[in-house]
């Protein structure tokens, strides 16, 4: 079945004429939205905690940041960008007491609404727009007369009117320029999570270090080890960008396509699959999001262990040395 994609002429700005829209957060999403609704000619206020970094900027975009509970007094429309894993104690402290009737509370992730973590009150609807970039993306492509393809979801209660705002809304943005396809909270959420875990990124960082550590095991340079398992994959992620798989294959030599149909297998097996499918369903049964808040509610220690021990492994000091060589590359050093 085709999906149904929604484009400029779908969507009617005008219906957002008098709203106050509060965005919650001027982190990746926030700020773009922010700024991209201020220039289509929306009502735009934002919060974002004093003292930060996002702050600073929010100040600097020409925006005077308010508190959460004043923003959502105000606001009509209440835009959450802030951490999946703080939402739902914000909502039920700081949001959900200050809620206008008939507020609209729109989300740029399904992962709170999917899991049932809001306890909505009666009257409020639930709305994502969520586009498929990241938020300095989605502002650089508006200001260029371009935008960033979005989805849009509806929670049960949700009608037409709901609808309308929620195209209004992504056309604010820019979405409609590229594209706004209708999906679910579900099937945006349990996607997404799988995309990032098994593939974009659990799948490619552990298969770049365990490519790293197999040349180096066998007495490699841990430089040429970098070069060939992580500085090259730009090269072959931009062919898939452009074209897909089979631009790819048809851009790289007959040797390296050869190796690709025969021993690729041999790396990505059955067994992977078998794997794949296990997190899925851990991510559609809610034992994933169940973890992942548990693991926040006692500091977060598991995670902060694994972030340690990946930022000093031997790819990341190799790779700070080595894109020092590298002029062309906007490094970003952590």
């Amino acid at each position: 079945m085709s999906a149904t994609i929604y484009y400029d002429n779908d969507a009617d700005l005008s219906i957002l004429n008098g709203k106050t829209i509060a965005i919650l957060g001027f982190g990746s999403q926030g700020h773009a939205h922010a700024q991209n609704l201020r220039d289509s000619g929306c009502n735009v206020i934002v919060s974002n905690r004093k003292g930060t970094d996002n702050y600073r900027l929010a100040v600097e975009a020409g925006f005077e940041p308010v508190s959460i509970e004043e923003a959502v007094k105000q606001g009509d429309i209440i835009v959450l960008t802030l951490p999946d894993e703080l939402q739902a104690k914000i909502f039920r402290e700081q949001i959900c007491p200050n809620l206008k009737k008939d507020a609209i509370i729109l989300t740029t992730h399904g992962f709170n609404v999917h899991y049932q973590l809001f306890d909505m009150p009666e009257g409020v609807r639930a709305i994502m727009i969520a586009p498929k970039g990241p938020g300095h993306l989605v502002r650089s492509e508006y200001v260029k007369g371009g935008g960033v393809p979005c989805l849009i979801a509806l929670d049960d209660n949700c009608g037409d009117r709901e609808k309308a705002i929620g195209l209004a809304y992504a056309k604010g943005i820019g979405g409609t320029r590229g594209g706004v396809i209708q999906t679910s909270f579900k099937e945006e959420t349990e996607t997404d999570l799988f995309g990032e875990q098994a593939v974009l990124c659990g799948g490619v960082s552990h298969l770049i270090q365990a490519g790293f550590e197999t040349l180096v095991e066998a007495g490699y340079q841990p430089e040429m080890a970098y070069f060939e398992c992580m500085h090259e994959m730009k090269l072959i992620v931009d062919l898939f960008y452009q074209g897909g798989l089979s631009y790819m294959r048809y851009s790289i030599s007959n040797t390296a396509e050869y190796g690709d149909y025969t021993r690729g297998p041999r790396v990505i097996t059955e067994e992977t699959k078998k794997e794949m499918k296990k997190i899925l369903t851990e991510i559609q049964n809610g034992k994933f999001a169940s973890e992942w808040l548990l693991e926040n509610q006692v500091g977060a220690p598991s995670f902060k262990r694994a972030r340690a021990i990946h930022h000093d492994h031997l790819i990341e000091k190799v790779g700070k040395k080595l894109r020092k060589m590298m002029t062309w590359v906007n490094a970003k050093e952590f």
